[in-house]
């Protein structure tokens, strides 16, 4: 993937995506848009307690992709993202733009209507984290499927803002372990080369 290709994906998301879910909660939903983002706490607590649980995702996820049966799987996103040399500043736009574009979309609008399990299943299938074909894949893919479960439980606890910090904070740790930029190496150390 291109660096150009990258950054075109994330804003097609965070506009696009934005635009759908916003439709689709001002026209069907019985709540505002304002409402759902404004949530049941405060917006500061929403971002405190979002990026506490994305950074504790994005630790264990990185984890498990160091267990011996998923390093392959992790050695094919490293080699996808690692020679982009992207910056800090350049994942943190990536992170924010699929955090908001995809949390507005299927936490806010999509998941009222199918519900926090299917919703997840279909977010991580649209991802392509589920395949028969590649079985550590998948089962990173359904560790995946409770980390975004558990974005639908702070959506509905919290507030929208909760799952969009945790989003972007999960993107931005994960992608910064995959890029093996200087962020990844002040939380986790030296990244073990990946097989």
């Amino acid at each position: 993937m291109k660096r150009i290709t990258i950054f075109l994906l994330a804003v097609i998301t965070i506009v696009v995506f934005t635009v759908a879910g916003y439709l689709i909660i001002t026209y069907y939903s019985d709540q505002s848009f304002q409402n759902k983002l404004k949530g049941s706490v405060p917006w500061h607590i929403q971002i405190l307690w979002g990026a506490i649980y994305g950074f504790l995702a994005a630790h264990l996820g990185w984890k498990i992709t160091q267990t011996p049966p998923l390093r392959p799987t992790r050695g094919f996103f490293t080699n996808l993202i690692k020679p982009m040399r992207l910056t800090l500043l350049e994942i943190t736009f990536i992170s924010f733009c699929a955090g908001v574009g995809e949390e507005v979309l299927f936490r806010g609008a999509i998941q009222p209507f199918l519900g926090i399990w299917l919703t997840s299943f279909i977010f991580v299938l649209i991802h392509g984290y589920i395949n028969p074909g590649n079985w550590p894949l998948t089962i990173y893919g359904l560790y995946m499927i409770l980390v975004v479960a558990g974005l639908g439980f702070l959506t509905i606890q919290l507030g929208l803002i909760a799952s969009i910090a945790a989003h972007t904070v999960l993107d931005m740790v994960l992608l910064s372990c995959l890029a093996e930029n200087r962020l990844s190496k002040f939380i986790f150390g030296p990244v073990q080369a990946a097989n």
